[in-house]
């Protein structure tokens, strides 16, 4: 049985948090909904200090901020969205349309639609997310999304120059800056001066989460992407400061970010926890790491390989770095990861910026069900059906009569039969199963 060496916050405290952050966002999304426009304004001076002329930058406002980044910034950042678009042109390349004869006179077939319009949220609260933009502007583009918008905060009393490179050279066809659960409530139900789109896609902090699931239903979101998790799954064959680096790497995210090590050896565990309290004392975001590592840290020492799988499957996470003499035993034998990180020679800072996998990855369990945002999510995969022969349109007709019978649907059986009858031939009578 697992032993746990440290522990995360209690449940019950995560659950009435969480029920602060839903009553917060439903009174939100109601202001935006009744009032659009002017509740936008007045949230964003509110939340961000922020009330400009229009949240929507013009061209040359956008080429002033690609001004202000340098060279080598925006060569790094057409880098990393070359990677990113190179993979999601794979992944897209991978999903074929198909049609298939499946009986004599009977086609089916189904076709991958993109989506029409998609928001992009892209979070700059004390980090400007510039990677997040790639993930899911590149990404939208390869799909063939047709209208692209992007919102990020204002970041320091106006755009970050980044971001809005980023966004530009992605592909976004409107930019706006604008922050949290007013800017995703402004892609997903429209206002005056904003038509609403068909799915709003990004992480965010928790108030953006739950904004997306409120809003899930009338649009689509691609997944609810909470607050960075991280688990670390390591053996004897790397040391503490690698595997404390690494969990404080994503744990400064936020306060209410899980860094969890998994361990079938308990002096790697306990190295690990003393070079955390080390790193803690010299890392310059070690207020929000060294919080979340109190809060949500936790360290588990595991008997074999078969328990530390069993045990990363229950907790889900949403990255998973693997730093075992094998990694590739925990590659074929785990099932509920966002994505894997093999091997030290990689970890999560390179998916989260560079290497071209989507780093907008499932949270809070999320995982048991769902992989991570990419070009499939952008496509609707939409079948279709035709019948091409009066022989093969009377031979189904008769058993789908049958069937409709059976579950008492009268009118779908004479759907079926008034089809017998004209191309098979037979007098079916009406509302009854064609025999």
């Amino acid at each position: 049985m697992p032993r746990y060496l440290k522990r995360g916050m209690d449940a019950g405290a995560i659950e009435e948090a969480d029920a602060k952050v839903r009553a917060t966002v439903e009174g939100i999304l109601g202001e935006i909904k009744s009032r659009g426009d002017a509740a936008v304004r007045e949230l964003s001076e509110k939340f961000d200090k922020w009330s400009p002329e229009n949240f929507k930058l013009s061209g040359q406002e956008i080429e002033q901020a690609i001004g202000q980044v340098a060279k080598r910034d925006l060569d790094d950042i057409k880098f990393a969205q070359a990677q990113v678009r190179g993979f999601a042109q794979k992944q897209r390349d991978s999903m074929k349309d198909i049609e298939v004869e499946t009986l004599p006179g009977v086609i089916l077939g189904h076709r991958h639609i993109p989506v029409n319009s998609i928001g992009c949220y892209v979070p700059g609260g004390r980090y400007p997310m510039v990677a997040s933009a790639h993930m899911s502007i590149v990404t939208a583009r390869v799909a063939g999304v047709k209208r692209i918008i992007a919102c990020a905060p204002p970041f320091r009393g106006g755009p970050h120059p980044a971001i809005v490179a980023a966004m530009h050279f992605g592909g976004a066809d409107e930019i706006y800056v604008l922050g949290g659960v007013q800017a995703v409530a402004m892609m997903a139900l429209g206002t005056g001066s904003v038509s609403a789109v068909d799915m709003v896609v990004g992480p965010g902090n928790a108030y953006v989460a739950e904004a997306k699931r409120q809003l899930y239903g009338r649009v689509g979101i691609d997944l609810l992407a909470g607050a960075t998790e991280t688990l670390i799954i390591a053996d004897d064959s790397v040391d503490g400061e690698i595997c404390a680096t690494d969990l404080l790497g994503q744990a400064e995210h936020g306060p209410t970010s899980p860094a969890i090590l998994i361990t079938n050896f308990e002096k790697l565990a306990r190295d690990t926890i003393a070079e955390v309290e080390r790193l803690l004392t010299i890392l310059p975001s070690a207020d929000l790491a060294g919080k979340a590592w109190a809060d949500y840290g936790e360290v588990i020492v595991c008997a074999d390989e078969a328990e530390m799988i069993a045990e990363a499957d229950r907790i889900a996470s949403e990255h998973v770095q693997v730093m075992t003499r094998d990694p590739d035993v925990f590659l074929n034998g785990m099932k509920n990861y966002g994505s894997l990180f093999l091997g030290p020679r990689t970890n999560v800072a390179y998916g989260d910026k560079v290497i071209g996998t989507n780093h907008t990855l499932p949270t809070r369990k999320a995982a048991r069900y769902t992989g991570g945002l990419w070009v499939g999510k952008f496509l609707k995969t939409c079948t279709y059906q035709k019948v091409l022969t009066d022989e093969a349109s009377a031979m189904i007709g008769e058993v789908c009569s049958r069937l409709c019978m059976l579950e008492g649907f009268t009118g779908h059986a004479e759907q079926a039969n008034v089809r017998v009858r004209r191309y098979g031939g037979r007098n079916v009578p009406y509302a009854q199963a064609a025999e």
